[in-house]
């Protein structure tokens, strides 16, 4: 992996800490497989709820552009989205069309609504959105009709439609649900969370349970919507940062999700281009262990 260091000498050999990021082979990138087929995927994404939610003009556009453009560059693959995110879909599949980045990307989005009929209506729509033929991975969001939607699902896996099929949930009181359906299906290839060090309930079964069956992990809200970083703003960065090649307190944060064994991915949402290059770093060079882990939970939390 590339460390602090090495980042350090690209980036005095380039002129700037883009260039360096751009420098950086994407096989270098810290990637998890996906427990179903072995493929590999690398720890950070992207989310797009709120942040791609915008209007058609050049101007709002334009920060999301550089986004996706900065991502790619630095090997960055899953993107997620779903159709109650408002117009991310459309945006998202706008720019990755005119950036020509489809081949590069590994593309999440969810249905949410009930009934066969209606969810092969979103789910097309959002396939046309996306410009994605096939997507890369259907989630049923929130497990809304959820025996339903899992059923076609199966049905376009096998058609070729989509190539994973995985199941959601933003609170705690489902994880019960997740849990079963995770022990009772094996058509199951990832589900969703929160996870942070400020949100761990899924620690109590969800990833347990996915880890000894075979099931992908993403983490979303790795920085609990924000409120971690009101927690830790004032405070300088611990000595121990650099140990595990660390140079903000998002990366931290982001190195504790994806440090857990059974996390494939964390999806952090920004439309910042300088927040997008300092999420990714999160992605290179060493992960915290065990005892530092509960370091960061007590450095975080006290």
């Amino acid at each position: 992996m590339v460390g602090r260091m090495a980042l350090g000498a690209i980036a005095a050999a380039t002129g700037s800490i883009d260039k360096a990021m751009s420098a950086i082979q994407a096989e270098t990138i810290i990637t998890r497989p996906i427990p179903s087929s072995g493929e590999k995927l690398p720890v950070i994404g992207l989310g797009t709820w709120q942040t791609f939610d915008v209007d058609a003009s050049a101007s709002a556009r334009a920060p999301l552009r550089d986004v996706l453009e900065a991502f790619a560059a630095v090997g960055g693959r899953v993107i997620d989205s779903s159709p109650m995110y408002g117009n991310s879909e459309l945006v998202a599949g706008d720019l990755i069309s005119a950036l020509g980045l489809r081949s590069k990307l590994f593309i999440a989005t969810k249905v949410w609504t009930r009934g066969k009929a209606a969810g092969v209506r979103q789910m097309e729509e959002s396939m046309r959105l996306l410009r994605a033929h096939p997507i890369d991975l259907m989630q049923v969001h929130n497990l809304v009709d959820v025996e339903t939607h899992l059923e076609t699902l199966a049905e376009w896996k096998r058609a070729g439609r989509v190539r994973y099929v995985g199941i959601t949930h933003y609170t705690a009181s489902a994880h019960d649900a997740l849990v079963r359906l995770i022990q009772s299906r094996k058509d199951i290839d990832f589900v969703q969370v929160n996870y942070s060090v400020g949100e761990r309930d899924a620690e109590r079964r969800v990833l347990p349970a996915a880890r000894e069956r075979g099931v992908a992990v993403i983490a979303n809200r790795p920085f609990a919507a924000g409120d971690l970083f009101r927690r830790v703003r004032s405070r300088p960065l611990p000595s121990w940062a650099s140990g595990i090649d660390c140079e903000s307190w998002a990366q931290i944060l982001l190195k504790w999700v994806v440090s857990h064994p059974a996390i494939t991915c964390a999806i952090p949402a920004t439309s910042r281009v300088d927040h997008l290059r300092d999420n990714m770093r999160a992605a290179f060079g060493r992960l915290p262990d065990e005892g530092l882990r509960g370091r960061i939970v007590d450095a975080v939390t006290r």
